[in-house]
């Protein structure tokens, strides 16, 4: 069942972010939240939904991905597969924004890790701390 659920979350962010860019003259803007779960600490989130610790999402040739952190822990990012992205810092910080272009079509893979500890941080989770998993497909 609750995979289920993440599968139909899935398609319907799929769904939401190729409507968006396909109507759009400018390059489309898709937003992402790094959010804080008692239950394995974080998930992505967009503003209707949470994703899940996977997510996955298909937009057009450069589309900006914004991914805020509102989890009060520092994340690092790690691109493992596809064309080069401009990553920059690989740490992103509690409470800030990373922007992320894909510029050419291809599947890019994406981990992200949180540097500090639960505990570290004074939260309560229940469960193994999340490593978060983003797939962006770029067709054109």
């Amino acid at each position: 069942m609750k995979r289920k659920r993440l599968v139909l979350a899935l398609a319907t962010i799929v769904l939401l972010v190729g409507g968006l860019a396909g109507g759009a003259a400018a390059s489309p803007t898709v937003r992402l939240v790094i959010a804080h779960v008692v239950e394995h600490c974080h998930v992505w989130k967009t503003s209707t939904k949470t994703l899940g610790a996977s997510a996955k999402i298909a937009v057009r040739p450069g589309t900006r991905v914004v991914i805020r952190s509102d989890c009060p822990m520092d994340f690092d990012f790690k691109q493992t597969k596809g064309p080069h992205l401009a990553l920059g810092d690989p740490r992103t910080y509690a409470g800030s924004n990373r922007v992320l272009v894909f510029r050419k079509a291809g599947l890019y893979r994406l981990t992200v890790t949180n540097v500090e500890t639960p505990e570290e941080r004074g939260l309560v989770t229940l469960g193994d701390t999340n490593t978060l998993a983003l797939t962006v497909v770029v067709a054109p």
